[in-house]
């Protein structure tokens, strides 16, 4: 049983607003990329996508002269702090459980290394399939965070996701059954 599903992170005012910024159809695509990730390497499918969905809502756009810039934003980019600390208020606030909620936060703090002074870090499981579900969606300069989708196009596609979600939980679930009966 899980506390807290995508359907009710999608639909909080405070995800909406973040994540729209930053790209909806981006962070659905690394939630169903971590969520497929997850489930291939063992890891709990449920934080990988909540994670995965997550990961940029900390973005703030840089612009000069009215127009994005990647190189501004690449030199002062701290997403994935504040990223980290915005998604666990909101996990907290929906309900997710404490452990969880910190585990999720760290994942989206350690997706990337823009913010490190030096680009060594060890990652755990769980971060490193965040930052390898982020890079596969990737586009050059930035052009992943500009594709759209309409509202009920994106929540039919975390309902969907969602729904994956419990019947991957089901299925670990009854497997361990078994191996324990």
């Amino acid at each position: 049983m899980r506390n807290v599903t995508l359907e009710q992170i999608f639909q909080h005012p405070i995800a909406q607003k973040y994540v729209k910024r930053s790209g909806m159809v981006h962070a659905i695509a690394v939630a169903y990329h971590a969520f497929r990730l997850a489930k291939k390497h063992g890891i709990p499918v449920d934080l990988a996508a909540k994670a995965g969905f997550l990961h940029d809502i900390g973005h703030y756009t840089w612009y000069r002269d009215g127009k994005w810039d990647y190189e501004l934003y690449k030199k002062n980019d701290i997403h994935a702090i504040k990223g980290a600390e915005r998604a666990h208020k909101l996990l907290i606030r929906l309900g997710e459980h404490p452990k969880t909620a910190k585990e999720i936060s760290l994942a989206i703090l350690f997706h990337t290394d823009s913010f490190l002074p030096t680009k060594t870090i060890e990652r755990n499981s769980l971060q490193q399939l965040i930052k390898l579900a982020d890079e596969m969606d990737e586009e050059p300069g930035g052009q992943h965070h500009y594709r759209a989708i309409s509202y009920d196009k994106a929540l039919k596609a975390m309902q969907r996701l969602d729904k994956m979600i419990d019947n991957e939980l089901q299925n670990v679930s009854s497997a361990t059954e078994r191996k324990e009966g």
